[in-house]
């Protein structure tokens, strides 16, 4: 075998290999395509505008109109009682936010903000 794969994009293992018509890193799971771990690729920029997938703390694909539960709970400033874990948030959007925050939504009693993918799972 003289072809060199390129190294995991999730954990820079060394251990890749070809299963089908994609890349597998033994050490984390992390599956992708040879495709995408060109640098500049969807995959790489870290957006949800390039077709990039939004997943929740389980691993669901999110998409515009889920519904949402809170898995923990959230402190959020200038309220005293913060988000509580089990809380369910309806009709969420995906934006390419700042720091992580790559959900929008209103939640009743607290208004519009901002949530990001890893504090939440499909309902």
């Amino acid at each position: 075998m003289t072809e060199t794969l390129p190294p995991c994009p999730e954990c820079s293992g060394v251990y890749t290999y070809e299963t089908g018509a994609l890349l597998v890193c033994p050490e984390c799971g992390h599956e992708w395509s040879p495709a995408s771990a060109e640098p500049g690729s969807a995959e790489h920029s870290g957006g949800t505008e390039g077709g990039g997938s939004v997943r929740d703390a389980v691993g669901n694909v999110l998409a515009d109109g889920d519904t949402v539960t809170v898995t923990r709970t959230l402190k959020v400033k200038g309220s005293p009682s913060g988000i509580k874990a089990g809380t369910k948030v309806r009709n969420i959007r995906l934006v390419d936010g700042v720091d992580g925050h790559d959900i929008d939504c209103r939640i009743d009693g607290f208004g519009s903000m901002q949530l990001k993918s890893s504090v939440v799972k499909k309902a």
